[in-house]
């Protein structure tokens, strides 16, 4: 794509300029703790802010190191994540936490240069943390980045991932990646929105209610407050065996229950 120097200097100008005047007061943007921004970036996965902030602030006081994460029970993780959806990512944060405790002595950077070893940790997260953290001068693209360079350079919605990195990093203001990227973040949360541009993620959440997804988290919730038979689970949720064996089933496979004397609990 043939973008010259000055629409690159004209499209930070904008950025910037927005979050001057309109830029989010988030909590983990007053760290540069890579522990807790890792936190917030798993948090913040397919969940709305306004539903993180509660959940962060109350995680870092209970957890308030890597460490401290890293020795924590399952159960105790579980619990504390129960209200932010996909269950899945408190236990890869926890796992990924005693790995980077073992294996690299809590430094959670270092840890995030080898994500490939981390349960749950993908390039974006990885990338996005050491931006935040150590304000590297490197790139990441999320669905609002990508929306707006897209948008604000008219590039085709098919364009490679490749090639859209390569803009990314052309428009990146050398020594300022972390405003950088809360800027292009906010700028796309608050102002150039799907629904204002018509363009779409490239992949949609599925419907929560009456999904599997929906039932795992009722399950969890209900045997976090005590262990229980299938029994007095199906009464609870009323929904048919067939299906509430399957997903116990799944949860099991995944490591978040056991079955004990006839009742199934949570893996401590």
């Amino acid at each position: 794509m043939r973008i010259n120097q000055k629409q690159i200097e004209v499209f930070q100008k904008k950025i910037m300029k927005f979050y001057e005047d309109h830029g989010r007061k988030l909590p983990w943007r007053n760290t540069k703790n890579p522990y807790y921004i890792l936190v917030s970036e798993i948090m913040l996965q397919q969940t709305q802010v306004s539903r993180v902030i509660k959940h962060y602030q109350k995680w870092i006081t209970t957890w308030s190191s890597i460490y401290n994460l890293a020795d924590a029970s399952f159960e105790a993780v579980l619990k504390q994540w129960i209200g932010l959806g996909y269950n899945r990512r408190a236990k890869y944060l926890h796992q990924t936490a005693s790995i980077i405790c073992k294996k690299y002595q809590g430094n959670v950077l270092d840890a995030l240069k080898d994500y490939s070893s981390l349960p749950g940790i993908g390039i974006y997260t990885s990338t996005a943390v050491r931006i935040f953290a150590a304000n590297e001068d490197i790139v990441t693209i999320d669905t609002n980045i990508r929306r707006i360079l897209i948008h604000e350079f008219h590039l085709p919605t098919t364009i490679a991932f490749t090639e859209l990195k390569n803009i990314a990093s052309r428009c990146l203001p050398k020594g300022y990646s972390r405003d950088w990227h809360n800027a292009l973040m906010d700028y796309g949360a608050l102002y150039l929105t799907s629904k204002k541009t018509g363009i779409s993620p490239q992949t949609k959440q599925s419907p929560f209610k009456g999904s599997d997804r929906e039932i795992r988290g009722l399950i969890l919730k209900q045997l976090l407050i005590k262990a229980q038979n299938k029994e007095d689970l199906k009464e609870k949720l009323t929904i048919p065996a067939s299906r509430l064996d399957l997903i116990i089933s799944s949860l099991s496979k995944e490591g978040f229950l056991i079955e004990e004397n006839g009742n199934l609990k949570v893996k401590q």
